[in-house]
C-alpha cells in the first residue's frame, strides 16, 4: 500500500496482516533490540497539532526499525511564516525523505496531499476524519486480552462528533463483525454516524451502552474542536463520566481503553482508570509495535 490514509479503504485481510506483524514487534526481551530492517530509510514527522503520544511513538517506532527520523512541528516550519501547506510538503518531498507522517486538523488534508505527492503519506490523525494507527492500536490490544473482535459487543462513550478515534474504530472494527454501540450527549451524536457502517447503534444513555459490552472505549471531550460548550462541564462527567459502578453493567472480562490525554474526573474516575480493568497503558505500549509494523509496510510496499 502506499502510505496509509485511513481505515475505511483497507480490506480486512490487509488490518489483519498489520496487526499480525505488530504482534512480532510487541517488546519482548529479545525485541528491545535495535533492528536494522529500514537502516538508510529517512521518515519525516510533520505535526500541525499538539501530541505527545503519537508523535513520539512513531519516533520510537521508526528508530527501532533503524530509520532516521526527522520530527517538525508547524511552530517551527516555515508554516508559521505563511507558507502553505502544498508548498511545505513540497519542499520536504523535494528532500526526499521515503516516507511522511503527518497530523494536521483539517480532515482529508493527507488524501488531498497524497494525490500531488508521491512520497508515502501515513495519517496521523486529520481532523475530526480519521486516526488510522490509533485503530490499529487498539484492536491489537483488544486482542491481546483473549477478546475476539468478532462478536465482540464495543462501546464507544463521549464526543463522538468531534472524535477521528471514534471513526477508525467504527471502520475497523465492523470490517471484523463487532457490535458497535456510540454513546455520548446528544450534542456530540450526529445521526449520521450510522451510516459509516452496518448495525451500528446510537444512543444517549450510558448505562444502555455498557450493558453487557466486552469493551468500553471512553473519549475525551475534545474543547478545542467544539465552538460552543455542548454540555454543561459540571454536569458531563455525572452522565458520561465512567465510574466504578458501570463496570458492574458490562461483562465479568470487560476492559477500558482510552486514546488519551485522559482527563480524570471528566471523561473517567480514577479509580477506574487505575484498575486492572484498564488497559490505557497496554494501548501506549501497543502504539509503538503497530507504527512499525505500518512503517514497514508502507516502507517496504514503496521501494517495491
Amino acid at each position: 500500500m502506499k502510505g496509509l490514509l485511513g481505515i475505511e479503504d483497507l480490506t480486512r485481510e490487509e488490518v489483519q496482516s498489520i496487526l499480525d506483524r505488530a504482534r512480532d514487534f510487541q517488546p519482548r526481551e529479545e525485541r528491545l533490540r535495535k533492528l536494522d530492517l529500514l537502516r538508510g530509510r529517512m521518515i519525516v514527522n510533520l505535526f500541525f497539532e499538539a501530541s505527545t503520544r503519537t508523535r513520539t511513538s512513531f519516533e520510537i517506532a521508526a528508530k527501532r526499525l533503524g530509520a532516521d527520523t526527522i520530527s517538525i512541528t508547524a511552530q517551527a516550519s516555515s508554516v508559521s511564516k505563511g507558507e502553505s501547506l502544498v508548498d511545505t510538503l513540497n519542499t520536504l518531498a523535494a528532500m526526499r525523505p521515503d516516507a511522511i507522517v503527518m497530523r494536521h486538523a483539517a480532515s482529508g488534508a493527507p488524501h488531498f496531499l497524497a494525490r500531488y505527492l508521491e512520497t508515502p503519506i501515513v495519517n496521523a490523525g486529520d481532523g475530526t476524519h480519521e486516526h488510522p494507527t490509533q485503530a490499529l492500536l487498539d484492536a491489537r490490544t483488544i486482542l491481546d486480552r483473549g477478546t475476539p473482535l468478532e462478536g465482540s459487543r464495543v462501546a464507544i462513550i463521549g464526543d463522538i462528533a468531534h472524535s477521528r478515534v471514534a471513526r477508525s474504530n467504527v471502520h475497523l472494527l465492523s470490517k471484523f463483525g463487532a457490535k458497535i454501540v456510540l454513546c455520548g450527549p446528544a450534542s456530540l451524536l450526529p445521526v449520521e454516524l450510522k451510516q459509516i457502517a452496518p448495525g451500528v447503534e446510537l444512543t444517549t444513555d450510558m448505562r444502555e451502552a455498557i450493558m453487557g459490552a466486552d469493551v468500553i472505549m471512553m473519549l475525551r471531550v475534545q474543547l478545542e474542536r467544539q465552538h460552543e460548550a455542548s454540555f454543561p462541564s459540571g454536569e458531563y462527567f455525572g452522565f458520561y463520566g465512567l465510574r466504578l459502578e458501570h463496570l458492574e453493567l458490562a461483562k465479568p472480562n470487560v476492559i477500558v481503553m482510552h486514546p488519551g490525554p485522559i482527563n480524570r474526573g471528566r471523561e473517567i474516575s480514577s479509580e477506574v482508570a487505575d484498575s486492572q480493568r484498564s488497559v490505557i497503558l497496554n494501548q501506549v505500549e501497543n502504539g509503538v509495535a503497530v507504527r512499525m509494523a505500518v512503517l514497514e509496510r508502507v516502507l517496504s510496499d514503496a521501494r517495491n
